[in-house]
């Protein structure tokens, strides 16, 4: 009875293929933690106008979060590069979350804070191909 439910037993393999597949994964390597090189007054201020503009408009692209922040102007931040390893940083901190959102075969990745409720009918759409590509989808009459 034991027999049957063995892995290697179900789809004809043997052990040693067993173990040889399993040893032959790598492990993921270990992260180590994101270390700001902006004094920390300055990260506060970063910091600090990202949340609110996250906390203000509701979840948010990354690209999204740029155009806002481009809009409020803040002077530390330097490029779009910069932002994203602060949100990445904010994300380690548990000061912002990461949800994903699946519109369908697309998947959308949302920066929030923890307080924000998220409504998945209401981000359901996609942006309407801002960049002027062909989404691939055939175009319906």
């Amino acid at each position: 009875m034991l027999r049957n439910v063995m892995p290697w037993n179900r789809s004809n393999h043997n052990v040693s293929e067993l173990l040889m597949r399993h040893f032959a994964t790598k492990p993921k390597p270990k992260m180590k933690p994101i270390e700001l090189n902006t004094p920390p007054e300055q990260t506060q201020t970063i910091t600090r106008v990202i949340f609110d503009v996250l906390n203000e408009h509701g979840p948010l692209t990354i690209a999204e979060t740029w155009d806002r922040v481009k809009e409020v102007g803040l002077r530390g931040l330097t490029s779009k590069r910069h932002m994203k390893i602060i949100l990445r940083w904010m994300r380690e901190r548990q000061k912002l979350k990461l949800i994903c959102n699946h519109v369908g075969p697309h998947k959308q990745f949302l920066y929030t804070t923890w307080f924000t409720k998220h409504n998945p009918s209401k981000l359901s759409k996609l942006p309407e191909n801002p960049t002027g590509k062909s989404s691939g989808l055939p175009k319906l009459p």
